[in-house]
């Protein structure tokens, strides 16, 4: 059930920033900071400013004074949750925003739920669920990309697409009441025959926003990179390299890496979730095979592999093996080790594989710049594109979206069957149903409150 009492939270981040901001909402918000807020220049209470203006002075508890600070008020309906709101900005260590906000909670307010700002603001109709749900991909976005994506969901992009869908098969439904009704004035002859391309074309539009779910999910999430080798080809050596830093042990014992590494790192605008997984040979250890499965699995399931070859060895079964595994997947091959003596080159790899293959030296940094060149080409050009389109990055919409397509499925084998059209509302209101619960249409409360528990504290 909806709770309209006031609430508060800190909004910004616990640690020692020099801003923080305490926030309320609610109908009691701005007589709940009158009680903790005296101003300094000339004693008014916030509860006769105007809408939207920011004062300076002290927050106190009794005589006391808490903290100098400057307090926004912003009153109804044009808040960011349609209720009365009051920000509170203190300094921003942790001790002082703890003592505002407890001054607030003594005073008639009620600790924020997580996401319940923005909860609020669903629930009062100042944005729909697929853009609260934006709301939380702004705040993670990892890339200037991911950013563009969420700004235009927070937007509408997403909202849009549906409504207007929706719009279109309440259309469709009316017209079959009203003809079910009133036979005299509507016409059902070859109705169906009429309606059949309107629902290949609704049809088109969802398949269409269904297909930008992968490319979605890499912007948003960082493309799923796997490097891929045999023990001691200099797979961890690389994962360190691209990240800076020494995360991943490098020995010359073969083996070294048994367990899954995984760590997200930028080329540019491009976000990459890279795992270094352990080498791939033929083992009797049973940690190590335990590895061994585990890289293979998550070879499946990448984005995109780096598989590492010993250029100064010869290839032998368990490079062949690897390979393999990247007939199907976006692929390159790193010749590495081009700093000692070649034994295998890249014309006898180019007899076992069609991918790109670049000769490298991890442990001397040479060549390196070609694979992240590559991956930027591949991005921006190649296999995964970005451009104007709508993206779907949530997998609640992109289940919805794919149970809508087949229940317009369902209208066209009723058309084609000579199915009476009362049949056909059955499967339009089911299409209808289910791209409403995308904005929030049609949800359980226990759905709405598991999405919005997911968001931060004071959002």
């Amino acid at each position: 059930m909806y709770r309209t009492d006031t609430i508060a939270a800190i909004s910004t981040s616990l640690g020692n920033s020099g801003i923080g901001i305490v926030r309320i909402s609610g109908e009691d918000s701005i007589q709940i900071a009158d009680k903790i807020f005296r101003s300094v220049k000339n004693g008014k209470k916030l509860k006769d400013v105007p809408s939207h203006t920011i004062h300076y002075g002290n927050i106190i508890d009794g005589d006391n004074i808490i903290d100098e600070v400057l307090v926004m008020v912003m009153k109804e309906p044009n808040t960011y949750t349609r209720e009365n709101i009051v920000e509170i900005n203190c300094h921003g260590g942790a001790l002082v925003m703890k003592k505002v906000l407890n001054l607030a909670l003594r005073n008639g307010a009620r600790c924020a739920d997580p996401g319940e700002f923005t909860k609020r603001a669903f629930l009062n109709g100042r944005i729909d669920l697929s853009q609260a749900e934006a709301v939380i991909n702004v705040i993670n976005a990892k890339n200037n990309m991911a950013l563009d994506v969420s700004l235009k969901q927070l937007k509408g992009s997403i909202s849009n697409v549906v409504i207007n869908i929706r719009k279109e098969i309440l259309h469709e439904m009316a017209y079959i009441e009203s003809a079910l009704d009133d036979p005299e004035h509507y016409h059902m002859d070859n109705y169906g025959e009429e309606l059949k391309p309107k629902i290949l074309n609704l049809k088109n539009r969802l398949q269409k926003l269904l297909d930008t779910a992968d490319n979605g999910r890499i912007i948003t999430e960082g493309i799923r990179t796997v490097i891929l080798g045999k023990p001691n080809v200099g797979k961890s050596s690389l994962m360190n390299f691209l990240l800076g830093e020494d995360r991943a042990i490098v020995t010359d014992i073969a083996g070294t890496t048994r367990d899954i590494l995984e760590e997200n790192i930028r080329i540019d605008d491009i976000s990459l979730n890279i795992i270094d997984t352990a080498g791939i040979r033929d083992t009797n250890d049973v940690v190590e095979k335990i590895g061994v499965k585990r890289a293979k699995e998550l070879a499946h399931s990448s984005d995109f592999i780096i598989m590492l070859l010993d250029s100064s060895a010869p290839l032998d079964e368990d490079d062949k093996e690897i390979i393999k595994l990247i007939e199907d997947k976006k692929a390159v091959v790193l010749l590495n080790k081009s700093d000692l003596k070649t034994v295998t080159d890249e014309k006898e790899v180019r007899m076992y594989t069609d991918k790109e293959i670049i000769n490298v030296s991890v442990k001397n940094e040479v060549g390196i710049e070609k694979l992240t060149e590559l991956i930027k080409k591949m991005f921006y050009s190649g296999d995964i594109t970005f451009n104007d389109e709508v993206y779907l990055t949530n997998e609640r919409h992109k289940h919805a979206i794919y149970e809508s397509i087949g229940s317009l499925d369902l209208v066209l084998e009723s058309i084609e069957s000579g199915m009476p059209e009362d049949f056909l509302t059955i499967d339009l209101m089911n299409t209808y149903e289910t791209l409403g619960s995308i904005i929030g249409e049609q949800m359980g409360e226990d759905l709405v409150n598991e999405i919005f528990s997911k968001f931060c504290m004071g959002k």
